[in-house]
């Protein structure tokens, strides 16, 4: 009898943790699929292809919530108010029928379940899963930034342009626009490089995690700056080849850079260099330490 009854306490939950994962598969796997067709194939908004990196984010945030299982057994059940709250938004959320909102209901309801569960314990536990869920939700903040882009558009346009007048090229840059042999190129703000700033910080916070060094601050810090101006630097450098081919007459190898997987390419390639700098960082940091500790071991 006491077998059955431990039975029935360790199957419930996890019947029920099925249940929810149904009921969610149920609701968000439409959604999640036309994210993932949009991402892949870039037949949604631009402001939503900003949001591409969930292709690697959502699965690493579904493996960290699979490890973390054992973790999310142990902590007592716990109702949180706010998990009710949250519930509540997300579900009017989904039911509003606003795109918008709909895909914020997402990551919403996730932290509801959190709290409904397992109260702040759990949600701490889920912390950067849900971090990273938000970070891949689709929303209108490109389209609410781009207005503010200029001082960038222009900074990047006036770069190129003096990159290129120093290989003997006649260029002339007013504000945003680039013109060379005759030709004109715009440094639009969705050009500006925002899209490869969000993949680059998101990457670089999926790394830091994974090697353990998000705990530091010193190495977030450092890391996530780099970061920055890698990505900024990298795209000083396509707008500069996009207006070399376009000013030259190299229609296809414009259209290969900036339409087609020579861009796909060109990210990636951004992407791998930030795994060597964090290595760097790491053990720039980690040999002070070393030597402190040496130190204290030799006395």
């Amino acid at each position: 009898m006491l077998n059955q009854r431990q039975f029935q306490h360790t199957i419930s939950p996890q019947l029920l943790s099925l249940g929810i994962l149904g009921i969610l598969g149920l609701l968000y796997a439409p959604l999640l699929l036309h994210w993932l067709d949009g991402w892949l194939n870039k037949n949604i908004s631009t402001e939503h292809e900003y949001f591409s990196h969930g292709i690697i984010g959502l699965p690493f945030a579904a493996y960290i919530t699979w490890k973390n299982r054992k973790l999310w057994q142990r902590l007592p059940n716990r109702i949180h108010p706010l998990g009710a709250v949250f519930l509540l938004v997300g579900g009017i959320f989904y039911l509003s029928g606003i795109s918008e909102w709909v895909n914020l209901s997402f990551p919403t309801i996730l932290t509801g379940l959190c709290l409904w569960f397992k109260g702040i314990p759990g949600l701490k536990l889920q912390r950067f899963p849900l971090l990273l869920v938000f970070l891949a939700t689709p929303t209108l903040v490109p389209y609410l930034i781009a207005p503010y882009t200029f001082p960038l558009q222009s900074f990047i346009a006036g770069t190129a342009g003096f990159i290129l007048n120093q290989f003997g090229m006649a260029v002339t840059v007013d504000e945003i626009n680039i013109y060379v042999g005759g030709r004109i190129v715009e440094v639009a703000p969705y050009c500006a490089g925002l899209k490869m700033l969000f993949t680059t910080l998101y990457v670089g916070l999926m790394l830091l995690y994974w090697t353990g060094a998000l705990s530091s601050r010193h190495k977030t810090i450092s890391f996530l700056s780099i970061a920055v101006l890698i990505s900024v630097s990298g795209n000083i450098i396509r707008n500069t080849l996009l207006t070399y081919f376009h000013g030259t007459g190299q229609e296809a190898a414009f259209h290969w850079l900036h339409d087609s997987w020579g861009g796909d390419m060109f990210s990636a390639v951004m992407l791998v260099l930030l795994i060597p700098i964090l290595n760097k960082i790491n053990s720039y940091f980690s040999e002070p330490a070393v030597i402190e500790q040496e130190r204290a071991n030799g006395q």
